[in-house]
């Protein structure tokens, strides 16, 4: 390791505390657990040092947005940290399923029927029921995936009582131009007329709001690592 390098480790470690204690300032204003907040990482086009760097500071959990660059550092990184958990919050082609469901530990982005229905069949061909979320488009933005609001409801509960999909949870990117807590109080809403208690909602720049709407997960990438220059 250069020694230039060394202080974007420590940075990753610094940030993390940071991150971490902002979490648990934001849970105790508004009356939340801590322990059921989970922080994570996105560390999606970042150097294998710096991701390395958080695995050495103690965090486990993970977020990849494609499946290629998961599978080139991934493997090896899961064989010296025990207990990684990956989770997958970018989207997913259905020809990339299989690898998917054989990679991640969690996918976080189910957001159309052809795809929910070939990774019900992969799954079924692994004997793997991974648990996956529902992303919801709360802006209805066209360039953005995810089911439409209007459409969600039908679309849980075909996931859940047709494809026997392991559904535990709704995530959403609120539109950059807006503020996000109306998205995130839609998104708690949709979640709670079907039971699912996990919501993954909130990034570096609104995962505080995140927690005060319910936020189970916070998916938090720049304020850990910084800038990615890729």
């Amino acid at each position: 390791m250069s020694q230039e390098n060394q202080p974007l480790k420590n940075d990753v470690s610094l940030n993390l505390a940071d991150v971490q204690t902002r979490i648990i300032t934001v849970a105790q204003k508004w009356g939340r657990k801590v322990e059921d907040i989970d922080l994570i990482a996105v560390s999606k086009r970042q150097p294998v040092e710096l991701v390395r760097a958080a695995l050495q500071s103690g965090h486990r959990i993970f977020g990849e947005n494609r499946v290629q660059e998961a599978e080139g550092k991934w493997p090896q990184l899961k064989s010296e940290f025990n207990s990684v958990k990956i989770h997958l919050i970018g989207p997913l082609q259905t020809n990339k399923a299989k690898e998917a469901i054989a990679l991640f530990d969690c996918i976080q982005t189910v957001d159309r029927m052809k795809l929910a229905k070939i990774l019900a069949k992969e799954m079924r061909a692994l004997d793997k029921h991974l648990p996956v979320y529902i992303q919801v488009n709360t802006g209805k933005e066209p360039q953005k995936a995810g089911v439409i609001p209007e459409d969600a409801d039908a679309f849980i509960k075909t996931c859940i009582t047709e494809l026997n999909l392991n559904v535990i949870g709704l995530m959403c990117i609120p539109p950059v131009s807006e503020q996000p807590a109306p998205h995130f109080a839609l998104l708690a809403k949709i979640a709670a007329r079907h039971g699912l208690s996990k919501l993954s909602m909130g990034m570096s720049a609104d995962y505080e709001t995140g927690i005060q709407f319910g936020a189970t997960s916070v998916r938090v990438g720049t304020a850990i690592f910084g800038m990615r220059t890729g």
